[in-house]
């Protein structure tokens, strides 16, 4: 009883911290996107740059919600926590990659992400590895219950955030983008739809 009190409590503690991050990254999102409304005509909207900010919204959504898988781990310790709070933080530095607090220095959203796609792709490779870390924090058997496609799918989008980030046009970039939204959306209807 005892361990299910603590592995209990230790959701808990760790859900507190993981949605505080989150929502301090999907406010992050928001309030970027507002600035568009609120100065219209004062920076140019970059496509991509506003893929991806989308991208982002829906991906920390949808984390927030299979993170309630981490019921399942059946006793916490403080590397679990740790790593939990460093792969949290990674969407942090993503959300404030996309809307930096200003862009003076550059001409636009479209010449700053470009100036900083490599940080931006090499972050987001970073989550999908730190995701199959994060999905065997979960057991096992959640593990096997994804399938195959779980660890291809996590391969593929981790090649993809590396060849952007070193790729010299942007027809990579926005068919990576706009290829990985599409498949996101179908993963999560297909995969989390119920929890």
């Amino acid at each position: 009883m005892d361990a299910l009190a603590s592995s209990a409590e230790g959701f808990t503690h760790v859900r507190v911290i993981v949605g505080m991050v989150l929502g301090l990254s999907l406010a992050r999102l928001v309030n970027g996107l507002t600035r568009f409304v609120q100065h219209p005509g004062s920076v140019k909207i970059y496509p991509i740059h506003l893929g991806w900010v989308f991208f982002l919204l829906l991906t920390i959504i949808h984390f927030w919600w299979y993170e309630f898988h981490l019921r399942l781990v059946p006793q916490w310790n403080f590397q679990v926590y740790f790593f939990l709070i460093v792969y949290t933080m990674l969407y942090a530095a993503l959300t404030a990659l996309l809307f930096p607090d200003q862009i003076t220095d550059y001409r636009g959203y479209e010449h700053y992400f470009e100036a900083r796609k490599r940080w931006f792709y090499g972050l987001l490779a970073l989550t999908f590895i730190f995701d199959i870390g994060d999905t065997l924090i979960k057991g096992q058997d959640y593990f096997a219950s994804l399938g195959t496609e779980y660890i291809l799918r996590q391969c593929l989008f981790t090649a993809a955030a590396i060849t952007a980030m070193l790729a010299k046009g942007k027809r990579f970039q926005l068919v990576f983008l706009v290829v990985g939204t599409l498949y996101q959306i179908s993963w999560i209807i297909r995969v989390y739809d119920l929890l």
